[in-house]
């Protein structure tokens, strides 16, 4: 357990260091190689399933077995362990998204806050899937609320859970499913088939930490001072509101807990994709709210890890 605070607390302090080689480009770069091979041999729309279902299982594969070994390989040398762990809670580090996600949101407030809509665009565009060329103030603020909600399931407690799970192997694993989501999930005419399996595994596996995700926004919200009723209240009426069965569940207690709606219309590929609104418009949507999203994150990720360490 120690190792997993101690990656923790990496996290925390440096987030991800561009100096070193982050273990998601290599899962990225593994995804890619392997899509260009698969699609060779998928003429058809079952073939790109059957192609799509084998990428998603050998990128999770190898993802989890390479990181299994180069953890544990270590006892070959070193029969106290304490290499392994090391080199455990070095993954631990790079699994974890908390800072990161700090930083890379603050990319867009800072120019947000200045009136620099052009250079709020670009970075927007960085963290997000939408367009981000036509979108003004309030939608880019209402982006970033969102990537935040939605990224304290998927980058922070969901990886976690699965570290106590399994290990730094088990998280690595984890996000090699979120990797191939974001890579090839996307519901467009080159991924529609393709990228069933991983859309469809990602769901699954982030089933359980996204309800998690939730309740532990609301136990948060009550300790740092914000509405915890209103998240509890919003998050049983609009956890569902949305195309995927788990987004929705932090987005809400999210927008509860600050008292703000987000949700609705965004722009995918070109095309108008119409979502239901989450949360009541109690307060207008400011840019500030993303500083109040990103202290909540803060929080739900300590409250998560003070949860699973007295669950485990």
């Amino acid at each position: 357990m120690l190792n997993i605070v101690i990656g923790y607390m990496a996290d925390i302090i440096f987030g991800d260091p561009y100096s070193i080689p982050h273990p998601i480009r290599f899962i990225g770069k593994l995804i890619r190689f392997l899509e260009n091979k698969l699609r060779m041999f998928s003429k058809s729309s079952e073939g790109e399933k059957v192609m799509g279902c084998i990428l998603t299982l050998l990128t999770v594969s190898i993802t989890y077995i390479v990181t299994y070994y180069l953890v544990n390989i270590w006892n070959l040398l070193d029969n106290s362990g304490y290499i392994s762990k090391a080199v455990e809670t070095f993954f631990i580090f790079q699994i974890l998204a908390t800072k990161s996600l700090d930083v890379e949101t603050r990319k867009v407030l800072k120019p947000l806050k200045e009136e620099d809509i052009g250079e709020a665009r670009k970075f927007l565009s960085y963290i997000v899937g939408r367009d981000t060329r036509e979108l003004n103030k309030k939608e880019m603020t209402r982006a970033c609320i969102e990537t935040i909600a939605e990224s304290t399931s998927d980058g922070i407690i969901a990886p976690l859970l699965f570290i106590f799970i399994g290990g730094a192997p088990l998280g690595m694993a984890y996000k090699a499913v979120n990797t191939l989501d974001s890579m090839v999930g996307y519901k467009n005419d080159k991924y529609y088939y393709f990228g069933w399996a991983s859309a469809s595994l990602d769901d699954i596996v982030g089933f359980i930490p996204a309800r998690i995700t939730g309740i532990v926004t609301i136990i948060t919200a009550f300790f740092m001072g914000y509405d915890y009723k209103n998240a509890f209240k919003i998050f049983l009426r609009d956890r569902l509101n949305h195309k995927s069965p788990n987004s929705a569940h932090t987005e809400a207690a999210f927008a509860g807990a600050l008292q703000i709606q987000i949700g609705g219309t965004n722009t995918y590929f070109g095309k108008k994709v119409y979502k239901p609104t989450i949360g009541d418009n109690i307060k207008e949507l400011e840019v500030d709210h993303i500083n109040d999203a990103i202290r909540l994150m803060y929080g739900v990720s300590f409250v998560g890890l003070i949860t699973f360490l007295v669950v485990f």
